[in-house]
């Protein structure tokens, strides 16, 4: 009797690719994808190829654990390179916390980063604008660029500028050399740019954003020296839907402001003036009759508007849900009657250490608006971001010397409301035994 040719190699090898790819996507625990690379050298192809985030141990962004490479203290060029050889149909790539990673670690991007949509590099010291000439030479798609305390100039951001034409979200936060030149080629040719941070960057006053696009809903200038006229190149776009400028850093009077009012922030939601000391009352009238979408407003430690500003916001910003008045000195009871009486959609007032406010006001605030929450701590604004694929929660806690943040655990909302809370040093330690799963990261 003839044997009969048959095939005795497992079933499961015989699988076409197709369907390989979708058990690996389906496997959430990183052991298991590797496992699963470990078969065979084809189900390691596949692995490889079906593998869309990469992140290391060192980063701080969001951890997430299918993305997270082998455990190493220092990413070198040759780990990178070797990485990216391998797997190379990223979509996100988080570098932030290595710090000592040179431009020469970004080079292979040219070359494997067409699909790359996401990039974070965040404190990576050692990446200037011929790191970023790899990057705009090889990543066309990429729509999410963070730059946080690098070493880039304006010369690198008219480099990304001319190739990633779709850029959305961009952090360039603490960039101290760049200037309006750089935030002028990133708005004008940049047409989808939705959301950018430039805290801390001392030598951008706003012009160049003049002219932005509509698509613009969110910026971030907090500690910045922007001018009036750069005030009015911010919300040149008419599509500004969150703004903060906490602590603005000026030579002139609050007055400056006065264009947030004029019509072109009408779509404003939520306005961050916490320690803006110069704002005063003709800013504060235009802003609550120019911005009727408001629905928060941070006015802690601004100390110059009086009864015509607190008056005016009771009276015209009837979508505020949310107020910060904590330690204004000269909300009176007279303001604080304005705020009772007015403001029919509030719901949440931060308020402590207003000294001119009187015990009996308070009570009767909490009488005939029992449908406010008074909360006496100092909280930020919520800040909206767009749909952001690598969304996080964030908490800063804020000293003279110091400040802690932590990335939370994979969130799935489509906008996630991000705050920063102050809290006491005493309280570090129990605050880091509670998050002990956490990633956390500590800047001196």
């Amino acid at each position: 009797m003839e044997n009969d040719s048959i095939d005795h190699s497992p079933y499961i090898t015989q699988l076409p690719d197709d369907c390989l790819y979708f058990i690996v996507e389906r496997l959430d625990s990183s052991s298991d994808r590797e496992s699963f690379g470990l078969t065979c050298r084809r189900w390691l192809h596949i692995q490889n190829s079906s593998r869309r985030s990469l992140q290391f141990q060192c980063a701080f962004t969001q951890l997430i654990s299918a993305s997270l490479s082998q455990p190493s203290t220092e990413i070198t060029p040759f780990h990178l390179h070797r990485l990216l050889n391998r797997f190379q149909q990223l979509q996100s790539l988080s570098l932030s916390g290595c710090t000592d990673l040179p431009d020469s670690g970004l080079s292979l991007l040219a070359r494997y980063g067409s699909n790359l949509q996401s990039l974070h590099l965040d404190c990576c010291f050692g990446i200037t604008d011929h790191g970023l000439f790899f990057v705009a030479s090889g990543c066309p798609s990429l729509t999410i660029l963070s730059l946080y305390r690098c070493n880039v100039t304006d010369i690198g951001l008219e480099t990304l500028s001319q190739s990633c034409f779709g850029l959305k979200d961009v952090n360039l936060s603490y960039c101290g050399l760049i200037s309006d030149h750089g935030i002028r080629a990133l708005s004008q040719k940049c047409p989808q740019l939705r959301a950018v941070k430039i805290s801390y960057c001392r030598s951008v006053n706003g012009i160049g954003f003049q002219g932005c696009p509509q698509t613009l809903t969110h910026l971030e200038a907090e500690s910045c020296k922007l001018e009036p006229e750069g005030i009015m190149g911010i919300v040149s776009g008419g599509g500004l839907e969150y703004l903060s400028l906490s602590n603005l850093i000026w030579c002139i009077q609050g007055d400056g402001l006065l264009s947030i009012g004029a019509g072109f922030a009408s779509n404003l939601r939520v306005l961050n003036f916490r320690l803006c000391r110069t704002v005063g009352d003709e800013t504060i009238v235009a802003i609550s009759k120019g911005c009727p979408l408001l629905e928060e407003w941070n006015l802690a430690l601004c100390h110059e508007i009086r009864v015509a500003g607190w008056e005016s916001i009771g009276l015209n910003c009837q979508n505020l849900k949310r107020l910060h008045v904590n330690r204004c000195r000269n909300l009176c009871d007279r303001g604080f009657q304005a705020l009772r009486n007015g403001c029919k959609r509030l719901r949440i007032l931060y308020f402590t250490r207003c000294r001119l406010v009187s015990s009996t006001a308070i009570e009767i605030f909490k009488c005939l608006r029992s449908d406010v929450k008074i909360i006496e701590e100092e909280i930020m604004c919520g800040e909206w971001l767009p749909d952001l694929s690598e969304s996080h929660f964030v908490f800063q806690k804020a000293t003279e010397k110091s400040s802690l943040i932590f990335a939370s655990k994979s969130l799935t909302a489509m906008t996630v409301p991000l705050r920063r809370l102050l809290l006491p040093v005493k309280n570090l330690p129990e605050l880091l035994k509670e998050l002990d799963r956490e990633k956390i990261i500590i800047f001196e």
